[in-house]
């Protein structure tokens, strides 16, 4: 019965993420969801009191999806190389990401809380993600000394302004992938031991 409820919610969240896809987020809501899932309102209200909640399980769902692909994929795990090619492949399939850039491109004061207010759930997942390759790294003798979470914080930091203001630095010669060879660079110099 419980495998029946995840699906069925799971069913409501991919509902929200179509009309966001669709019209933005601003023009969303419970009863546009409950539409598109083709259930009533009242269903979409169980599981969620307002927007803000069903938006947050969907970035969430979403945002952790990319972390563990990238992990996944991630064919290096204890080298400094490894970790910066990790680091490097979630801001790529976050940067990719159609949900994301739907938000960016028609609502983007929906992710100014999470860089101005409080550190969500997805936030949380990739610290989690890193400060646990920096402590495999560093055990490995590959990367420098230092507490692992602030290291990670510290890394989660520079991603996050290659990610949502890499675009806005180019220009006259300057290309998005000279900026991410140089954070990685950067990267590199700072964590090296």
């Amino acid at each position: 019965m419980s495998s029946l409820r995840n699906s069925a919610k799971e069913a409501h969240i991919d509902a929200a993420k179509a009309s966001i896809l669709d019209i933005g987020w601003r023009r969303t809501t419970l009863t546009e969801v409950a539409r598109r899932a083709g259930v009533s309102r009242m269903t979409i209200y169980r599981h969620w009191d307002d927007r803000e909640r069903l938006l947050a399980d969907l970035m969430t769902r979403e945002w952790v999806a990319i972390l563990e692909k990238a992990s996944a994929n991630s064919q290096d795990d204890q080298s400094l190389d490894g970790f910066i090619d990790l680091a490097l492949s979630v801001v790529e399939g976050l940067r990719r990401n159609p949900l994301l850039r739907r938000i960016l491109e028609l609502d983007p004061e929906m992710v100014m809380p999470y860089i101005l207010q409080r550190t969500g759930r997805s936030q949380k997942a990739m610290l989690e993600l890193l400060e646990a390759r920096i402590r495999l790294v560093q055990a490995n003798g590959q990367m420098r000394a230092g507490e692992p979470e602030v290291l990670a914080r510290t890394v989660a930091l520079m991603l996050e302004g290659l990610l949502l203001s890499v675009d806005t630095m180019k220009g006259r010669g300057i290309t998005r992938a000279k900026l991410i060879e140089e954070c990685r660079e950067t990267l590199m110099r700072g964590l090296s031991k």
